[in-house]
């Protein structure tokens, strides 16, 4: 299938008018280079179909003419190219993406049905999509089994028949008893077949600095207030005597009961409990 692709995309392309295929011309592809040429095809002089001749190639391609499926193919590109741009920025090579988006399309041309008076587009686009976002997952630098991946597919099928029987959104208890698993499985698959986002991924840019996804992630653990908090406690507990220091370590580090810290101590719980409060009110004057 890829070769088919290749050598599909090595004949030169015709149709745009000069104002149009300067403007291809100039669309940043790659995400950071203007480029024009993309796996040997001059993306500024790319056909563009009618629906009335896409519906004539379709009958004649459903007859068998591969000169007809060919140029159904070239003159469907665009489609493709305006696919791969929301998938530019996962680090992966244009040519690359584009090759994968072109077995998409191909597959949409071969399955395409006429009676189902659906646009091409229509019905293309998703396909396109999901053979690059399986072409992504499979590259994935975070390897997920085969048995995860297939029991995360299956969830989508059947999640996607639940809704088309009950007309709602399913929970996961549903779609798990579906597939005769426990719900927790369910879980874990479509947690792993996730994409990774990149902490550099820019999600706003509107002519001045972008913000990334590291902006808007916040350390609730490590931020300046809690720094603070632990150096005035750490500073207070040194104010108390052994006995006191012990206690409190027991009780708030370690999660002991005041019985548990009376027997471990040798003490009662009543003197436990005396112990601990003066200790606290010692603390808070330094805290």
């Amino acid at each position: 299938m890829r070769a088919h692709v290749l050598r599909i995309l090595s004949g030169q392309a015709k149709g745009l008018d000069a104002e149009e295929g300067t403007r291809w011309a100039r669309e940043d592809l790659d995400g950071m280079v203007n480029k024009v040429e993309i796996c040997g095809v001059n993306t500024a002089n790319l056909p563009v179909l009618t629906s009335a001749q896409m519906r004539e190639l379709f009958q004649y391609i459903q007859s068998g003419d591969r000169a007809a499926r060919e140029k159904m193919i070239n003159g469907n590109l665009r489609l493709v190219l305006s696919v791969i741009q929301r998938f530019i920025n996962r680090g992966e090579f244009v040519d690359d993406l584009f090759q994968v988006g072109c077995i998409g399309l191909i597959k949409a041309i071969d399955n395409f049905d006429l009676s189902q008076n659906v646009k091409f587009s229509t019905y293309a686009v998703p396909m396109i999509i999901g053979e690059i976002r399986r072409y992504l997952r499979d590259n994935n630098p975070v390897r997920v089994s085969r048995s995860l991946r297939d029991i995360a597919y299956k969830a989508i099928q059947v999640r996607e028949n639940l809704v088309n029987r009950h007309s709602r959104e399913p929970s996961l208890s549903e779609i798990a008893e579906e597939l005769h698993i426990q719900r927790e499985e369910v879980i874990f698959a479509m947690d792993a077949i996730q994409e990774p986002v990149s902490l550099f991924e820019p999600i706003y840019h509107d002519g001045g600095d972008p913000i990334f996804v590291m902006d808007q992630i916040g350390d609730e653990k490590n931020h300046d207030t809690n720094w603070l908090e632990r150096i005035a406690v750490r500073d207070a507990l040194r104010k108390l005597n052994d006995r006191e220091k012990l206690i409190l370590t027991l009780r708030f580090f370690e999660g002991k009961t005041q019985m548990e810290v009376a027997d471990e101590i040798g003490i009662s719980q009543a003197q436990v409990s005396r112990l601990e409060k003066a200790a606290l009110i010692h603390m808070r004057k330094y805290v």
